[in-house]
């Protein structure tokens, strides 16, 4: 999904399957605007989304002789940041498809580990979950002197390193790198009994890693937990977290979903 300076673009497919660009649409935008530069928001859906990114980035350097930013609500393939075994360093490929577009800003929301910002050029990251994290403190009720935030792994608690003030835990999670399959999770650090626990982290897909936090912090005695993520995808459901009885509610911005389709799960409009 594709927006031009706020504005949703739409787009439909000729009948063998190419994507129609709506110059109509692009060119009324323009003419609307008033705004030294331009902004192109996008939000990941498919593949088909960067074959979209590229064809309007490419008519707009045409059309127009502004400085145009990308906001990327998501970054795709970011969890294939390394080479492991026989895995393939998509995220690499993917960057130096963007960095040809040569934008003037790149600005990344959550992104999953240090790795994304370097290899985009002329990069700023911003992580809506620490500017809303009061917001779901205040909804759970959580007591900062007493209760706890839970980070899945070591990238999540370098990730959040500047949330602080609160009694933090932190797992260590056992993954199989080329399925995504986790094995299992271990708790460091030691925590209360029947405190309540918020789990925080950037991405959540069906849930496993949340799955095994929230059943080891159970078997740690932890009481009401809760999950807040910035990107939660729609395989949640697909996944055992909501209905498991382990977790009171999820949270989840909407960069990639408007949304919810549980009671469990609550999406924050935040974009």
């Amino acid at each position: 999904m594709l927006r031009l300076n706020g504005h949703l673009l739409n787009f439909t497919q000729f009948p063998n399957g190419e994507t129609h660009v709506n110059g109509q649409e692009i060119a009324s935008i323009i003419i609307g605007t008033t705004k030294k530069h331009y902004e192109l928001e996008f939000t990941y859906e498919s593949d088909m989304d960067l074959i979209r990114l590229l064809m309007v980035k490419k008519h707009l350097d045409l059309a127009i002789d502004k400085k145009i930013a990308l906001v990327v609500r998501y970054m795709p393939y970011s969890r294939m940041d390394r080479v492991e075994g026989h895995s393939v360093f998509t995220l690499k490929y993917v960057s130096e498809f963007i960095n040809d577009m040569n934008f003037d800003t790149v600005i990344i929301h959550e992104p999953h580990s240090d790795v994304t910002p370097a290899l985009i050029n002329r990069s700023q990251s911003a992580f809506p979950t620490k500017f809303h994290l009061p917001t779901v403190l205040h909804k759970i009720n959580f007591d900062k002197n007493n209760d706890y935030l839970f980070f899945p792994d070591a990238g999540a608690q370098k990730r959040y390193h500047d949330v602080l003030g609160y009694k933090q835990v932190v797992g260590h999670k056992h993954r199989d790198f080329e399925t995504g399959d986790i094995k299992g999770l271990e708790v460091v650090g030691a925590m209360e009994k029947g405190k309540k626990v918020l789990i925080v982290d950037d991405l959540c897909s069906k849930g496993g890693t949340f799955f095994h936090s929230a059943k080891a912090l159970k078997e740690l005695g932890a009481g009401e937990i809760y999950l807040f993520v910035a990107h939660c995808e729609k395989s949640i459901y697909e996944g055992d977290l909501l209905d498991s009885g382990l977790v009171e509610k999820v949270f989840a911005t909407n960069s990639m979903q408007e949304e919810s389709g549980h009671e469990r799960l609550e999406i924050l409009k935040v974009f």
